[in-house]
């Protein structure tokens, strides 16, 4: 696999379509921080890791009262995106969006604007 971070955005993407309550997908450190991310701002319920033969998998719980939610991948192992804090933009006039991996962690795009740092533009959400 050469781009986990899109396969677990369509995996999710694919589950929400299909009025599944829940999805389930390999476990990494980047992919529980993104997911922090979207149940901070309640894209989710809850995430949880899940032991599976060898390896360890992520068991996500989508929020039921999310009928749908649209997740694009930005920057990708051919072409990386970063953006500079003065060139973070509102995603769909604020209604979505942007995680951002900076220096200080994985964020959303207003905090990283506020906290004066840019870095890989990983994804929008709306």
């Amino acid at each position: 696999m050469t781009d986990p971070i899109a396969d677990l955005l369509t995996r999710m993407r694919n589950a929400v379509k299909a009025r599944q309550l829940k999805t389930v997908a390999p476990y990494s450190k980047l992919k529980t921080a993104i997911l922090d991310v979207m149940k901070k701002r309640h894209f989710i319920n809850d995430y949880k890791i899940v032991k599976n033969g060898d390896f360890d998998e992520i068991e996500i719980e989508f929020n039921p009262d999310l009928s749908s939610f649209d997740l694009k991948r930005i920057s990708k192992p051919g072409r990386r995106i970063y953006v500079k804090k003065s060139s973070i933009k509102p995603v769909i006039h604020g209604y979505g969006i942007s995680i951002l991996s900076t220096p200080n962690g994985v964020m959303t795009g207003d905090e990283a604007a506020k906290k004066g740092v840019g870095g890989e533009y990983l994804c929008q959400i709306w």
